[in-house]
């Protein structure tokens, strides 16, 4: 399993994360444990959650994922194995620290919950789960409204959390700092504050990325590249669009469409573009789904595609897509779907 470093840090994570949101919701705790014993197997050493997790996120199951994975670490004492990454709500979740954005004062209260449920002592990476100031990442509409915003509102409670994400790291409870559905101008206030500052530096960014969700390949592709802000890529499936399971209309029983009753994926775009790729899978002998995951790994600014799964035999799939190496002409082909699909959801 291939390494890469994360951001300008010290670690050195596998190509491939397992991800973990379902553990707790349409996933048991043995099951979840099974997935963990699996992927070490394989040989990956990077795994990321949230204390919003399991999904889809309520009272009754936020927390629960982070708790699934600390009775593991209790269980086989072999929490120095991974390197975890974790996650602090944005705000705006009505069941969370009253509804209160991300904050110094908030954090810290999240960080000590997530290092209970954890049954851990610190965190390798700590992410701000989504802006404070609101994300477009979250819905199929591509609008954005900066101009709704008040700026110096936003820098200073980008300041506020770099201050208190600072102390954590000197406490040794966080190791590193990175954000998740941010925008490039986002990420570069983040570093402009952090280098001024002398505060922690921005390792990483979690956001979607996937054949038919590629933000990422314009002005976040070129701070990340000048930056060393690697992608840790989430969704490289569409939330299991890519595999071909939902075509026509389908919803496969115990499917995340399934389980959460409504996915803004599905459109007829999406849907022309999912068969385009599965046909160019086809015509090259390749699963589709590896297909799609070796592609996020083929870009040069992804530092780890999470993998997310809801059993076994779905996880040691997707861990095989790193074995995938996609040719020059396979490439090219899936570009020019792309450029008859540039926008599906």
């Amino acid at each position: 399993m291939k390494l890469k470093s994360l951001g300008r840090t010290d670690l050195r994570v596998t190509e491939i994360c397992l991800g973990t949101m379902t553990w707790g919701s349409q996933n048991t705790e043995a099951e979840g444990h099974a997935q963990i014993d699996l992927a070490l197997e394989a040989g990956l050493n990077f795994m990321d959650t949230a204390e919003i997790y399991a999904v889809p996120r309520s009272p009754e199951t936020s927390g629960r994922t982070e708790e699934i994975i600390g009775n593991w670490f209790k269980k086989t004492g072999k929490r120095d194995q991974w390197i975890l990454a974790s996650k602090v709500a944005g705000g705006g979740v009505d069941f969370m620290r009253e509804n209160s954005r991300a904050s110094a004062k908030t954090i810290r209260v999240a960080v000590e919950d997530s290092l209970r449920r954890l049954q851990t002592d610190h965190i390798d990476l700590y992410q701000i789960h989504w802006a404070s100031r609101g994300s477009y990442n979250f819905d199929g509409s591509w609008n954005y409204a900066p101009h709704t915003q008040d700026t110096a509102d936003v820098l200073a409670n980008i300041e506020d959390m770099l201050e208190g994400l600072d102390a954590l790291v000197k406490e040794g409870k966080l190791g590193h700092v990175g954000v998740s559905n941010e925008t490039t101008w986002g990420i570069a206030q983040w570093l402009r504050i952090a280098q001024e500052k002398g505060l922690p530096r921005v390792a990483s960014v979690q956001n979607e990325y996937n054949l038919i969700r590629r933000h990422f390949d314009l002005d976040l592709a070129e701070l990340s590249h000048h930056e060393q802000v690697g992608l840790l890529a989430y969704s490289p499936l569409a939330g299991g669009l890519l595999t071909g399971k939902y075509q026509n209309g389908a919803v496969p029983a115990g499917s995340r469409g399934d389980y959460q009753k409504s996915f803004w994926r599905y459109n007829e775009h999406s849907n022309a573009a999912v068969a385009a790729y599965l046909e160019l899978a086809a015509k090259h002998g390749l699963d589709p789904a590896q297909m799609a995951i070796a592609f996020t790994l083929s870009r040069p600014f992804t530092t780890s595609s999470i993998i997310g799964a809801t059993n076994t035999d779905q996880l040691a799939l997707a861990i095989g897509a790193a074995d995938v190496t996609l040719s020059p002409q396979i490439l090219s082909e899936i570009e020019a779907i792309h450029r008859r699909f540039p926008r599906t959801i």
